[in-house]
């Protein structure tokens, strides 16, 4: 009787740690963009089926929730465009006069406003900071009724000074807020060595601060436009007479509970309407990012 024996493979070595922290990269990356696209197409399905409607005919819209598109029905666009008394061109105007009215004065007031609450010394300066911040917790809806009787007082409904004038007079404390924060970021010292050299708060801020609060500038702007923009309440609030309707106004008069809506106008004309968001957006993204990024790492 003879003996066998059977060979032992050797022991595999076991892998690095470093080698095993790789793999997982690896595999963790095309997951987490697979995962990151399809969430951005979930979000951006909504707007996608709204161009593909808005070349859609009416009796087509609601028919599928696809994004297929056989033939382009590009009349939408003109019967939307001329489906008032004034052209649609007319109600954008009227949007573009509120948004610039509210920018201008969002970024003159409530650049004035933080850099006294960062840089200046007054009594009770917390307790002012504290209500301001307070502010930002009201509801539209808790003011609109004094304001109201106040902008009605002074002859205003009907025009656009209530969507303009309040923000001369900052009233959005998350821009102050924002600028706030921006500001305390900006060495002291610069400041110090203004006033060495004889400059007041006016100086100072205009000639220095201000120039370098373009991240923060900027991205009160772009919020700024794009909330005054989309805003239907306070505007409905305020504007009756239909050749001082704003974009989201005129949207809303295709809707007619009586007759029968025109959808492919509706769509046709809120695309219309979400080019100068997208652009405006698109244009100053980079400011945007500097300025959230900045102001929050303070």
């Amino acid at each position: 009787m003879t003996d066998r024996t059977t060979a032992v493979p050797p022991a595999l070595p076991a892998p690095h740690p470093h080698a095993i922290r790789r793999i997982r990269r690896a595999v963790r990356a095309p997951l987490k963009h697979c995962l990151l696209a399809l969430c951005a197409l979930t979000m951006l399905y909504p707007v996608l089926w709204m161009v593909v409607s808005s070349l859609r005919p009416n009796n087509q819209i609601f028919r599928s929730a696809g994004l297929a598109l056989t033939h382009p029905h590009f009349e939408n666009y003109s019967n939307g465009w001329n489906a008032f008394s004034q052209p649609f061109s007319h109600y954008m105007i009227n949007s573009a006069i509120v948004v610039t009215g509210a920018i201008l004065g969002n970024l003159l007031a409530c650049s004035l406003a933080a850099y006294a609450f960062a840089r200046l010394e007054f009594r009770a300066k917390r307790v002012w900071f504290a209500v301001m911040l307070v502010t930002i917790m009201l509801p539209i809806h808790v003011i609109i009724v004094p304001q109201y009787v106040l902008f009605s007082e002074l002859g205003w409904v009907n025009t656009f000074l209530p969507l303009i004038v309040p923000k001369f007079l900052a009233t959005d404390a998350f821009f102050i807020f924002l600028m706030v924060q921006f500001i305390r970021g900006i060495p002291r010292e610069i400041d110090e060595a203004a006033r060495i050299d004889g400059a007041g708060h006016a100086r100072i801020f205009f000639s220095l601060i201000l120039p370098l609060m373009v991240p923060a500038l900027a991205t009160t702007a772009i919020f700024t436009f794009i909330w005054t923009w989309n805003d239907f309440y306070t505007q409905l609030i305020y504007l009756t007479d239909p050749d001082m309707y704003t974009t989201p106004l005129a949207l809303r008069t295709f809707v007619d509970q009586q007759t029968a809506t025109d959808w492919g106008s509706v769509f046709a004309m809120s695309v219309v309407s979400l080019v100068p968001v997208f652009l405006v957006f698109l244009a100053g993204q980079r400011f945007l990012l500097r300025g959230i990024a900045t102001t929050g790492g303070k």
